[in-house]
């Protein structure tokens, strides 16, 4: 009779999850893989307004961004860019893997991104976007959010070398009244 322990199969669980491969940036000078086509719609991830509810309740968690991307040698800028906050739901999810090739996180030229979007689910999450402007020292800040899972994106520039402008978006997740640090 084989006996099993719950406390090793936990430790064994923690130990394969951490060899979990993360997605980074494009490698410099490389194009990605277009992303796989979108599967086809259920009705969970048509756009529907009621889904979006959650995030317009007042919350006591912040994200505190910063921008630390680069290529190379090649380091990039979101002063005076425009950060959005998109709350996750099964749309906006399908939305992000359509436009970045991933609901988790991207860094992609901003023109490819730009291309996507009319293979995008359609939909305007607009009214439910959270908004705010990276400042000088490519940092921003979004407050009183509600518990639950965002989308962070914005645009940043190449400083004083070559490059286009990229699109960074990435998931966090915020809960308990916390401060949450997103390096983007």
């Amino acid at each position: 009779m084989l006996r099993t322990h719950l406390p090793g199969l936990v430790g064994l669980a923690a130990l394969l999850s951490a060899c979990t491969p993360t997605l980074g940036p494009p490698p410099p000078g490389g194009r990605p893989a277009p992303p796989p086509p979108p599967p086809p719609m259920s009705g969970s991830a048509q756009f529907n307004a009621g889904d979006f509810a959650w995030s317009q309740r007042p919350g006591g968690n912040i994200i505190a961004g910063r921008v630390a991307y680069a290529q190379g040698r090649t380091r990039y800028t979101c002063a005076g860019s425009s950060v959005v906050l998109t709350p996750e739901t099964a749309w906006s999810a399908r939305r992000m893997a359509a436009l970045y090739g991933s609901a988790e996180r991207a860094a992609l030229p901003a023109d490819e991104v730009r291309a996507r979007t009319p293979a995008a689910p359609p939909g305007d999450a607009g009214p439910y976007v959270k908004r705010t402007t990276c400042d000088d020292a490519d940092q921003f800040a979004f407050g009183g959010l509600a518990d639950g899972a965002w989308y962070a994106i914005t645009i940043v520039r190449p400083v004083g070398g070559p490059g286009g402008t990229m699109a960074l978006m990435k998931r966090v997740v915020v809960r308990g009244g916390r401060t949450v640090p997103l390096a983007l």
